[in-house]
């Protein structure tokens, strides 16, 4: 058994992280959020100490690993974005591994100085790549390998998931410290797209907005036009027809892919993964980090070309404008 820290306990994502710690066999001694909502944990570890502060959490975990013998095998990381790389390096010097949501980090050199504290401390940092061991990927991935090697095949990908007026008070509405639409719902996307066609060569952005963002990218093996939004008058009208919020799509040639089902159990597959001796560490995110960052600084390209469909829906004013 294995023990774990958790940091951003309060987090949307923070259960899918509680649920794989319980369900790996493991336990969990501490978790830190600044808010207090965290009657979740009740349901996992009603023993685990809670911390508000950081400063106190630091102090209990020091004392745990140098006082106590009982070391912190792994910190969980489910923070805002911006603090990633903060969170893991107080990992790595805890002497623990980091086991961080996704984008791992938000620019490229961070990724480099992260590296070389994985160096000093012998210890590992891991992400949460979950697409790489979705059944349905896994299987378009094989695919792939065993057809033509010089064939660009067509790719369309659509990913909304609906927003209210509350994300752009949270931290995820301020592109300083989530990195924007792309950076924070397109991230998983970016890195299955070039784990399975190979490394990007070209990437246009034809839109890049509060609520939105699109353009086109070739990989290596790929043609791929995308369009991801948070806006709910971005779906499809058969999806609005059946009340849904969230519309996920990934055509190759025409063809619908399928991979809608499986989500919910990915972050426990993840865990038992990197327990089982693998995991996907700091060079396997680096593409879809480099991407990110090309996204978010790219100056915008005319409609020339191809382009995602979607890009011509009608823009929105932001809530707060």
């Amino acid at each position: 058994m294995k023990n774990f820290a958790l940091i951003g306990a309060a987090g949307f994502i923070a259960p899918r992280h509680l649920q794989a710690i319980k369900e790996t066999n493991n336990t969990l001694v501490a978790a830190l959020d600044k808010f207090d909502s965290v009657g979740i944990i009740d349901s996992y570890f009603p023993d685990a100490d809670f911390f508000t502060e950081f400063e106190r959490f630091d102090r209990h975990v020091s004392k745990l690993v140098y006082e106590k013998n009982r070391p912190v095998d792994f910190v969980s990381i489910c923070t805002p974005n911006y603090l990633h790389d903060s969170n893991i390096r107080f990992a790595l010097r805890q002497n623990a591994d980091a086991i961080c949501e996704k984008p791992l980090v938000l620019n490229p050199w961070n990724l480099d100085g992260l590296q070389k504290i994985e160096m000093e401390t012998k210890k590992k940092v891991y992400t949460i790549l979950q697409l790489r061991l979705h059944p349905s990927i896994i299987a378009l991935k094989k695919k792939i390998e065993n057809g033509p090697k010089d064939k660009m095949y067509d790719i369309d990908l659509t990913y909304i998931t609906s927003r209210g007026h509350w994300y752009y008070t949270s931290w995820k509405g301020d592109p300083a410290k989530s990195g924007g639409v792309a950076s924070n719902i397109g991230v998983h996307f970016y890195d299955m797209l070039s784990w399975i066609f190979g490394s990007l060569k070209t990437n246009k952005v034809h839109l890049h907005t509060h609520d939105r963002a699109a353009g086109y990218m070739e990989f290596q093996n790929a043609r791929v036009r995308w369009f991801l939004s948070i806006n709910c008058n971005t779906l499809p009208n058969e999806i609005k027809e059946k009340g849904q919020t969230t519309y996920r799509s990934i055509k190759m040639e025409g063809e619908e892919i399928e991979f809608s089902d499986g989500f919910k159990d990915l972050h426990t597959t993840s865990y038992q993964h990197i327990l089982d001796g693998f995991g996907f560490g700091l060079e396997e995110a680096r593409e879809s980090i480099e991407i990110i960052h090309l996204i978010r600084n790219a100056t915008i390209t005319p409609l020339n070309g191809d382009y995602h469909p979607f890009v011509k829906l009608d823009p929105a004013i932001h809530p707060f404008k």
